[in-house]
Formats: C-alpha cells, structure tokens, sequence
C-alpha cells in the first residue's frame, strides 16, 4: 500500500500537467487535508492528498507554464508545511519560497551572505575593474601615481559601486516572480529578504551615491551616476512607458550605455579634468577601450537572457534568447567577440610601442582561443552550463580591462 502511495505521489510531483489535466486531479483517490496547486494566469484548485505516514497535511505544489503554447510542467520542487496542526491557508505567489539552504549559524554571517548575493557580486567586481582601468588610462607619468589619484579612484569606486548595488536591486524587486524560476537564490526570490529589506537597501544605495557624487563636487561622476540612475530605473521598473528590459533592443542600448560609453567616457573625465585638472581629451586608448566595450556590453546585454529563457518566456519578456532561440543568440555572442579581439589584435599589431604591441597581440589571441574552444564543448541543453558559461564571459570581461591600460 505504502508503495503504491509514494508511486502515486512522485506522480502528482513529478509527471508534467497540461492544462486539461486539473480536473481530473481534483478526483484522487487519496483523502485528508488539501493540496494547493496554482498553474499560471489560473485560479488554485483543491486536490486531496495523504502523506506516506498517515498523517494529514498540507503541500504545496507551485505549478507554473513551461511553454506557453504547449503544456503546463511542475516547477522546481513541492513544499511540505506543518502537520495535523497547521491551519494556514499560504497561497502560492502570495510570498516567496525559501529555496537556498537555511544556515542555523551566526545570523549576522547569513545576513551578509544574502547581502553579497544580493548585490550580484559578478557585476560589482567589474565595475570596479572597469573604473580602475579606465581611470588609469588617464595616467600619463609616473608623478600621477598619487595621493590626489587613489583618493580620486576610491571617491568614483564607492559612489559607482553603490549606484550599481541600487540597480541591481531594483531590478530583483521587480523580478521576484521571474527570479522564483529563473534565479530562485537570490535573496527576495528565496525569502531570505523581504520587499521592505529590498526597498531599504537600494534606498540608502542611491542615496549613498548620489552623496558622495555630490559631497565629491566632480561633474564628470555626478552625471554618470545621473545618468545610471535613470537608466537602471527605466530599465527595470514597472511603470507605463517604462520597464525597457520587456524590449530586446532597448534593454541591450541601456546596457551599452552604460557599460561602454558612460564608464569609459565619464570616468577618465572625472581623473582627467577633476583629479588632474587636466583639459579634456579623447586618446587612442580611450577610444578603443569604448569600442571594444560596445561590443562586449552588447555581448553581455544578450548572453544574460539565455539561461534566463523560461522564465521570460512566461512572464512575457521578450529577449532575443525567447525570439531567436538559446543556440542563435548564443553564437551570435561568441561571433560578436571574436571579431572585437581580431579588431584588438590588429590595432594592438599597428601599435609603433614594442611592448604594448607584443602585449595586446598574445594576450587578444589568447583570449579568443580560449572562448573558441569553450564555446565548441559547452552542452547548450544544460542551464548549469550555460550559467557557467556566461560567469566566464565576465571573467573574461575582467581579463580585457587588465589589457586596456597597456594600450598604447
């Protein structure tokens, strides 16, 4: 009997539903407390179910659309709630689900550990790479090397890096639902934060960096953080005319904005004008940093849907990973980024500085060859690969902004 209830259960848990198959569901033939099961854009409906120790309780079941035009599939996992006692009546979506594992430690470790992955550490590191990088294209001796020059680095670092903690942010809070499928880690999607703790923290981010851009008195960073601000506003927010990350191409120009041009452009003006007080300029280094940056933004703006399909697909967003398809667009980004490191290798070759050459030319066909060879092994069927792969796209954005400065 035991037997045939667990076969029972893994059926109900495991097997995918199509939209027809609620009816039938609600005849099972077990007894007891009421399973909730919620597909997409449809009521709940009541399905009785006895646990394998005879005890009534309730379960929770979060269904979701797997494909849209298709069938119904269960999402992630079931969750068991209570016992005989437990009279809750949770509705699924109403909050989110815990889903990292629960750390029974210090609580101040946990906290700061959802904190760190809250800020989606990935995108802190390169900006702060970014911003070192091209704040030292604007060194033009070894006298700049200063105190005036770290205390410069450190004021656009810290005002940029909150900023980047207030876009992030804001994007989770308009994508819990998303994350529950797509990111179901990150603290707001898993529960570990609330919305309150959300809105709090990008709350004192922006305020924080607006501050110090403002207490700094440096043009050139106050607009780069303005500018940031309303852009990673309109990118994400759910507001009519806004939320520009439904729409492919405008989500990739936000990204591009920001990545190629605003980093590179405003902050060797903030060294350049403000800490060197020099006049503005536009070197050979600086403009083939932002070239190079365009592309790889664009790169970025794209392969960051691609383990992101199912959820988009549901909730509506329409990247190119949902209009093209995961393959496509992941050639297309491998594409893109070895015609910029040809470009790199052939500007790095005209280069009339022996060592700069020598440097951008090994260390260009280095870099290509290592994506051309992770690209032809990586099983696109896999999300844990895909995610994995896109981590080393950014790695790969770190190593390039180590090459920029010697670009000469």
């Amino acid at each position: 009997m035991l037997q045939r209830i667990q076969s029972s259960m893994d059926s109900l848990l495991l097997r995918p539903f199509s939209a027809s198959a609620a009816a039938p569901l609600s005849k099972h033939p077990f007894q007891g407390n009421n399973v909730e099961v919620q597909f997409s854009n449809c009521q709940p409906c009541k399905i009785p179910l006895r646990t394998l120790s005879g005890r009534y309780q309730k379960c929770r079941l979060k269904i979701c659309m797997k494909n849209v035009n298709r069938r119904y599939g269960v999402v992630w996992r079931s969750q068991i709630e209570g016992g005989p006692n437990d009279t809750s009546d949770h509705r699924i979506g109403s909050e989110p689900e815990a889903f990292a594992s629960r750390n029974t430690g210090n609580p101040i470790q946990t906290s700061l550990d959802a904190l760190y992955r809250f800020s989606r550490p990935h995108t802190v590191i390169g900006t702060a790479t970014s911003i070192i990088s091209v704040s030292l294209l604007a060194v033009e001796t070894m006298s700049d090397i200063s105190l005036p020059f770290f205390i410069g680095l450190l004021e656009a670092i810290v005002a940029a890096l909150f900023m980047n903690i207030y876009i992030v942010g804001l994007n989770q809070l308009f994508d819990i639902e998303i994350d529950k499928i797509n990111k179901p880690y990150l603290p707001l999607a898993s529960g570990e934060f609330s919305v309150r703790t959300g809105v709090t923290i990008i709350s004192i981010s922006a305020i924080m960096s607006f501050g110090i851009g403002w207490i700094v008195g440096s043009w050139p960073l106050f607009w780069a953080l303005s500018i940031s601000f309303v852009l990673g506003t309109a990118y994400s927010i759910n507001l009519p005319m806004l939320r520009w990350k439904r729409f492919a191409v405008v989500a990739a120009m936000c990204i591009l904005a920001v990545r190629a041009v605003i980093v590179q452009l405003a902050f060797f003006l903030h060294m350049q004008t403000f800490v060197f007080r020099r006049p503005s300029t536009f070197s050979r280094p600086l403009i083939f940093a932002t070239a190079f940056m365009s592309f790889f933004s664009v790169v970025i703006a794209l392969f960051k849907d691609i383990p992101d399909i199912d959820g988009d697909r549901i909730f509506g967003i329409k990247s190119f990973s949902v209009r093209l398809g995961q393959k496509r667009v992941f050639w297309i980004c491998v594409y893109l980024l070895q015609m910029a490191y040809t470009a790199a290798v052939v500007i790095g070759a005209s280069s009339s500085c022996i060592w700069s050459k020598l440097v951008m030319v090994v260390g260009h066909i280095l870099l290509a060859l290592i994506l051309w060879v992770r690209a032809k092994s990586l099983d696109l069927k896999s999300k844990a690969a895909i995610t994995s792969f896109y981590m080393f796209i950014w790695k790969l954005f770190y190593a390039e902004y180590l090459l920029i400065p010697l670009v000469r």
